[in-house]
């Protein structure tokens, strides 16, 4: 994919003022790109019968609005005239489709613990792929550079639907997110990830409602991906969870050994610094929060309202890491 240039944000920014109002609302679809690959016909109508306003050269950019059928798109150029052009692949080559939202891990792998190329900054237009599962992209970016990027709606807005490889629509989080390697054990592992997943940004209540999904506190939250994810029924409370992990077998104390799925088990927050719990005997501490290891040093929970309900957190050098007591699997 060739280098963005000023033109092409000039493009985007007239698109989006002829648009739709709604189309700055988070479920509007995202502008579909398009570079011109070879001289081309700018048509008033879809037909070549129609009038020609001019030529587009190879290397413009312009806004898809509309599949009009088989065989021509309705578009945008940068100048904010819209028209019609060839939808042949000769002629057009889709390049953008996608824009993030917010800062998100841009990984060579669709796992957490993929390695992370870079962060993706709010703005940046990509181009979908695929969807390897339920909660991945594999994208390119401006710079034609290939990863995979988080499918949540917190992170990323897909274009219109025609504009996505096929199987990939709008708006969802539906599909398989097995993880390919043909173990149940490791399915179920990514299917109660993925079903936390897509509940990311939802608001922490204490004590939440554990019939509905609208809030959660730690323990719904886990129980809920579980249930969903797995078809797993676990205890309603953290240290009820906590124990129902230790009946299934051997907890690790060392959150370095944890493998992806495991629940994890804290004690009750003394301070930011380690010296806060030095001489603490954590084999006699009450577990006050839990969440879902994810790999990759993070973790999939909710602990308060401040801190935007359901969120993803590191664990190295800070709370987590200083109240971590154990943490095992519950499948």
């Amino acid at each position: 994919m060739k280098k963005f240039a000023a033109s092409f944000l000039v493009l985007i920014m007239t698109a989006l003022l002829v648009m739709p109002a709604v189309i700055g609302a988070a479920s509007a679809p995202a502008p579909v790109v398009g570079e011109i690959q070879a001289s081309v016909s700018f048509r008033s109508a879809p037909s070549t019968s129609s009038t020609v306003y001019k030529y587009l050269k190879a290397g413009e950019n312009v806004v898809i609005l509309e599949k009009v059928n088989a065989s021509w798109y309705k578009v945008q150029d940068v100048n904010g005239k819209i028209a019609y052009v060839s939808s042949s692949a000769k002629y057009i080559e889709i390049i953008s489709n996608a824009s993030i939202v917010s800062s998100v891990s841009f990984r060579k792998s669709p796992s957490t613990d993929g390695a992370r190329i870079r962060y993706m900054s709010k703005g940046e237009s990509v181009l979908i792929t695929g969807k390897p599962n339920s909660y991945w992209y594999a994208v390119k970016d401006a710079n034609g550079v290939t990863g995979y990027v988080s499918s949540s709606d917190q992170y990323i807005n897909e274009g219109a639907s025609f504009s996505l490889p096929s199987g990939v629509q709008p708006g969802t989080g539906s599909g398989d997110s097995g993880s390919g390697d043909g173990t149940t054990g490791t399915q179920a592992i990514e299917k109660v990830i993925a079903a936390g997943m897509k509940y990311l940004g939802t608001p922490y209540e204490y004590g939440s409602d554990r019939n509905t999904t609208t809030t959660f506190d730690c323990s719904d939250f886990t129980r809920t991906a579980f249930r969903e994810g797995a078809g797993v029924t676990i205890p309603y409370d953290s240290r009820q969870q906590g124990d129902f992990v230790k009946d299934r077998g051997a907890v690790k104390t060392d959150w370095h050994q944890l493998k992806r799925g495991d629940l994890m088990f804290f004690m009750a927050y003394k301070g930011s610094k380690a010296s806060s719990y030095a001489g603490v005997d954590k084999a006699t501490e009450r577990i006050t929060h839990v969440g879902i290891y994810l790999g990759n040093g993070q973790m999939l929970n909710t602990y308060s309202t401040a801190s935007g309900g359901v969120r993803i957190s590191d664990i190295a050098g800070g709370q987590w890491e200083n109240r971590f007591l154990f943490g095992g699997s519950a499948l």
